[in-house]
């Protein structure tokens, strides 16, 4: 009973990073498109950086508190859940860029 409820508040905190990483792929869509990534002003680097470096963190915290239930117990569903995390995030920072792409003329 204590490993799922381990895994629902690291799958919780999962969600929440992956929130967060979409939010950066709004943020980042603009300046992506418009080619100016080296050259982002002071605002644009903290309207990206917050929510990349948040996160990461919100995410590493999910596998921490996933790594108390089943780093030891159960490796395979660890680093499934890793890998998992890895694709469901790229994808969410992708999602967040076609979302802005597709209502921003």
């Amino acid at each position: 009973m204590e490993k799922w409820i381990i895994r629902s508040v690291a799958a919780i905190c999962a969600a929440g990073s992956t929130a967060l990483f979409w939010t950066f792929g709004i943020f980042l869509s603009v300046p992506w498109r418009e080619s100016r990534m080296l050259s982002l002003n002071r605002v644009e680097l903290q309207v990206l950086a917050i929510p990349l470096i948040v996160g990461l963190a919100v995410a590493w915290g999910a596998l921490h508190i996933l790594a108390m239930a089943d780093r030891t117990g159960s490796p395979r569903l660890y680093r499934a859940f890793c890998v998992t995390l890895l694709i469901v995030s790229l994808l969410a920072v992708s999602g967040g860029m076609s979302w802005t792409a597709a209502r921003v003329p």
